[in-house]
């Protein structure tokens, strides 16, 4: 015994010398525990913070979270993803295993266990991602969820097929957005903008830091819904900012949310007829941003930039999700007798290459602003 406890001692101290040695002790901390802390020292936007925290309470804890850090074998974490795979989409397993990963690496990086059992861990197949051409409106039919939504709202229907807003960056639109040409897109309404103890209505956008922004082409139909919208209803101050859709009646002072919106949308959709052979809505916020990107392809408008004025953070994103439709869509452009639809109206189009080049040429009604 007091061999072993020799032998103990001299490989502990010789991997001191090495700096290979951890202390047990590190690495006896809870799973839960742990979480916390590295939770605490994240530096992300506060919806980034709202997700991972109910991530880690809803999933990982619960199965993990009396586990120490040392003590999480790779038999652990496949069982988690197994069973976190009967609950979540592949992609959104994915996601979520990124911030398992990147939680496990900082415990070896701060020297409490010697490596992360993430590591191999097979993860569901995903599929590519890409977006079905029968998920995307035409032009007619974003006209008429136009139509068919509650007046107020009609223009968030255009931001999102006009300039490619996600949801949350429609309804956070303001007066200050506009620029000559452009919008210029800076925030997002938060997850609970909606409630009254709210204390942060607008956040970063999406992967993006506090203070990023990116400009999209404003076309020449949009800045007459605009003006439409701010004729009828006008702005409302919220903070430092004059909002196009706050809320109004009993919840003034709030804003709406993709979760508040989304009941009027599918209300919109199912009052134009634009039903599923389920009878359910055909199309959700997101399909009307869809329609912006499959549309600007198709007349040519480099993926690169289509990419930029998504804000998706990689290329490979906008690659993934839209590149299939590009010939087909080309098709259906050369076919359409009624010419390009009048939803992307461009003057300028930005090139890497030489800044900002005029298009003269092609179809002289069909212009971008940048």
């Amino acid at each position: 015994m007091k061999t072993q406890a020799r032998q103990f001692a001299a490989r502990a101290e010789h991997l001191k010398s090495q700096g290979l040695f951890l202390d047990p002790k590190r690495g006896a901390v809870t799973v839960r525990a742990y979480a916390a802390d590295w939770l605490e020292r994240r530096l992300v936007g506060e919806n980034t913070h709202r997700n991972y925290d109910s991530f880690l309470r809803l999933h990982l804890l619960p199965q993990l979270g009396r586990k120490t850090l040392a003590g999480v074998e790779r038999a652990d974490i496949d069982r988690f993803v197994a069973a976190l795979s009967t609950k979540l989409s592949a992609s959104t397993v994915h996601d979520r295993m990124t911030l398992v990963r990147n939680l496990f690496q900082t415990a070896v990086d701060e020297r409490r266990i010697p490596r992360s059992p993430v590591d191999g861990a097979k993860l569901p197949r995903v599929g590519s991602g890409a977006v079905d051409e029968d998920a995307i409106p035409t032009r007619e039919e974003v006209d008429l969820i136009a139509r068919h939504i509650e007046p107020y709202y009609r223009l968030s229907v255009y931001l999102q097929a006009g300039a490619g807003l996600r949801v949350s960056e429609a309804l956070a639109f303001a007066t200050q957005c506009r620029r000559s040409g452009a919008l210029r897109v800076r925030e997002q309404v938060s997850r609970t903008a909606h409630r009254a103890d709210c204390p942060d209505r607008f956040g970063p956008l999406k992967h993006r830091t506090p203070g990023a922004y990116r400009d999209v082409p404003l076309a020449a139909f949009l800045e007459q819904e605009i003006d439409a919208h701010l004729r009828r209803w006008g702005a409302t101050p919220v903070g430092c900012r004059d909002v196009l859709f706050a809320r109004r009646g009993a919840a003034a002072g709030t804003m709406p949310t993709a979760t508040t919106y989304g009941p009027h949308f599918r209300r919109a959709v199912r009052a134009a007829g634009l039903l599923g052979r389920d009878r359910t809505p055909k199309y959700t916020p997101h399909t009307a941003r869809h329609f912006f990107a499959s549309t600007a392809l198709a007349h040519g408008v480099p993926v690169h930039e289509v990419s930029r004025w998504l804000g998706h953070t990689s290329i490979k994103t906008t690659v993934d999700i839209y590149g299939h439709l590009v010939p087909a869509a080309w098709e259906r452009c050369r076919r359409s007798p009624t010419g390009p639809p009048r939803l992307l109206d461009p003057r300028w189009i930005r090139s890497a290459e030489s800044g900002f080049a005029q298009v003269t040429a092609v179809v002289p009604t069909f212009r971008f602003n940048v």
